[in-house]
């Protein structure tokens, strides 16, 4: 029965071995924090669901590339799975061993597998999981926050991840908030062992796609019209947004349709891709646009003219 350290190790492991240059033993055992002999212990089980383990003459290790990954995706039930796995143990569950064997692969839930497959951030995710089941208290060491563009340590009651691992809702107790917190901003997570003790002001206000909340700023709808081009950097920016958006196959466009609980994001990619985007609304959300590029041009006139 895979615990759920073992199997963020596993899929760690994994990611290594997929990636050159090969790998020897002491290196994976090293950046795991495992014992060499846990490492072929994990050998045998990466061997037994189907990966093509190899050993070149340094005795260093790989897996062989799969000519069919492509076509394969998570069902939403093993994606489902999936985030219960990296929280809790898997048990006896006829998808534990379909999960392991299609980690790379895309899924409806849109888990980023270079980054929970991170030695480092996977190693995170393994304190926090901890602390989550164990209710207990950590302390977020050096946080680097984008809204107070300042380093910080915070001490947290750990409460829950985003559906794709990149950010933690947490109650931080100098607040008294709920808050989120991006996975690669944390630069250590110190466990304190101290019980939470303020349980009954957990919530979760679940994020937009751009990772505001309801309490971040002031809700629109927002519908756009994208180029091929905005279609794949707005993708590729902001993961989540996929499942928002619908092909024109006939004109080669897409359509985004979506309610943000900030604006800030989304006018931002307007602005820098004006060529390349419609804006179909809301009524509210065109007006907030052109009131704030109004602002924006007042402001700069301004100091142009000081």
């Amino acid at each position: 029965m895979f615990n759920q350290n073992k199997i963020l190790r596993v899929f760690q492991l994994i990611s290594l071995l997929k990636k050159q240059p090969t790998k020897s033993i002491k290196f994976l055992s090293g950046v795991l924090g495992s014992t060499d002999r846990t490492i072929y212990r994990y050998f045998d089980l990466i061997k037994e669901l189907g990966f093509d383990l190899q050993r070149d003459g340094f005795n260093r290790y790989y897996i062989v590339g799969d000519k069919d990954i492509s076509d394969i995706e998570f069902t939403k039930e093993e994606a489902s799975l999936l985030k219960e796995l990296l929280l809790s143990s898997a048990k006896n569950s006829m998808l534990k061993d379909s999960l392991l064997r299609k980690i790379y692969l895309k899924s409806e839930i849109s888990i980023q597998g270079n980054h929970i497959l991170n030695a480092h951030l996977g190693k995170l995710v393994e304190i926090l999981s901890n602390s989550i089941v164990n209710e207990q208290q950590v302390v977020l060491i050096k946080y680097h926050s984008a809204n107070s563009q300042k380093i910080s340590d915070r001490l947290v009651e750990p409460i829950g991840f985003t559906d794709n691992y990149t950010s933690l809702c947490a109650y931080e107790v100098e607040t008294g908030e709920n808050k989120f917190f991006n996975i690669e901003r944390i630069s250590e997570v110190n466990n304190t062992g101290v019980p939470q003790v303020h349980q009954d002001k957990h919530t979760i206000d679940k994020p937009d796609a751009f990772g505001f909340t309801e309490q971040n700023g002031e809700k629109f709808n927002v519908e756009l019209k994208l180029s091929f081009r905005a279609y794949l950097l707005l993708k590729e920016e902001y993961p989540l947004v996929k499942s928002y958006i619908k092909e024109n196959s006939k004109n080669n466009t897409y359509n985004l349709s979506i309610v943000v609980n900030n604006p800030k994001p989304i006018t931002r990619f307007v602005l820098g891709l004006l060529d390349d985007v419609d804006v179909l609304g809301s009524q509210e959300y065109q007006t907030h646009l052109k009131s704030f590029i109004h602002s924006v041009l007042v402001n700069n006139h301004q100091d142009f003219g000081e």
